[in-house]
């Protein structure tokens, strides 16, 4: 098999190993092509979802609580910072006293187009975009060295990653020569019904954008997925505290993968996203394992989401 020769070598591999696992498994990394990250901003327009305008509204009331606990001259790391709207809000504040911003992203166009509206936006802060996948080790700018480095993860993206993988990732971002804060985005624990339309909204752009990955298994991998024999799928996992995402089979069918055959049941699944959820409890145990401790947390007068100020 010549899997040099398709577009996205790392996605055919992955692909190959989660579709002929059981269950079947693909990572929510590669939701983010420029559609998927276009769709996704789409996303958090919607009434259901009530994350995105839940954390901005934290962080624009808290902007002093959240600076006080920035030491100055730091270069501001965000990982998987697709359009940096939550980013803008902060610097408004913070831009005089940062030294850069380095946006993380793996989405390579989606993030250019950002760095150069955020160039415009702010003409004296060196904006430093990094492609990249946050799940590994992460090459920063070497001029950065001497700095502290301030992380934000916004957007309980942590929350995408299991238990291992995300004290995986907080020891990776701890280990950054110059770390001090890390300030945390989470999603809280709350009602189901809540929960599920926040993933599966009316107007479908939720499902579309789970569906994109199978468009992108076709154009990337030489895939020969039938996106009409699939259905996007959200449910509450009450146990795992988690929101699970599936593409299920509607029919028993064989897809082309490269040269693999794939066989599907009626109703099997795709497992391509957990959207974990939080309590104060529960996160500061889990950050506390990698050396980190939970400064401060802010949440929203409902308590639907926090930020958490971890050093």
């Amino acid at each position: 098999m010549d899997i040099q020769t398709v577009k996205t070598p790392q996605l055919l591999r992955d692909a190959i190993i989660g579709l002929t696992a059981t269950p079947k498994v693909m990572s929510p990394k590669w939701f983010y092509d420029a559609h998927g990250s276009a769709l996704f901003e789409q996303i958090t327009q919607r009434p259901e979802y009530y994350p995105t305008r839940t954390e901005i509204t934290i962080l624009g009331q808290n902007l002093d609580r959240i600076a006080a606990s920035l030491p100055s001259g730091s270069c501001l790391i965000e990982l998987g910072s697709g359009a940096s709207v939550k980013t803008r809000i902060l610097l408004v504040r913070l831009a005089p006293s940062l030294r850069a911003y380095v946006p993380v992203d793996i989405s390579a166009d989606f993030l250019d187009q950002t760095a150069r509206q955020l160039r415009l936006a702010y003409p004296s802060l060196s904006i430093r975009p990094v492609v990249a996948d946050f799940t590994h080790d992460i090459a920063l700018p070497a001029d950065m060295a001497g700095s502290p480095v301030v992380v934000f993860f916004p957007g309980s993206t942590i929350g995408n990653l299991e238990g291992a993988a995300a004290k995986a990732l907080l020891q990776r971002m701890r280990a950054l020569p110059g770390a001090t804060t890390f300030i945390l985005g989470v999603d809280l624990v709350k009602a189901q019904q809540t929960l599920v339309a926040a993933y599966d909204d009316a107007a479908g752009l939720t499902a579309a954008f789970n569906l994109n990955l199978l468009t992108r298994l076709n154009r990337e991998t030489d895939a020969a997925f039938d996106l009409t024999h699939f259905d996007h799928s959200a449910r509450w996992n009450a146990q795992q505290s988690r929101i699970e995402m599936h593409l299920v089979s509607k029919c028993a069918q064989t897809v082309q993968l490269h040269d693999q055959q794939i066989p599907f049941a009626k109703g099997e699944s795709i497992h391509t996203e957990n959207s974990h959820k939080f309590t104060r409890d529960s996160l500061t145990a889990m950050v506390a394992t990698s050396g980190w401790h939970v400064q401060d947390w802010i949440t929203d007068a409902d308590a639907l989401f926090a930020v958490a100020v971890l050093t």
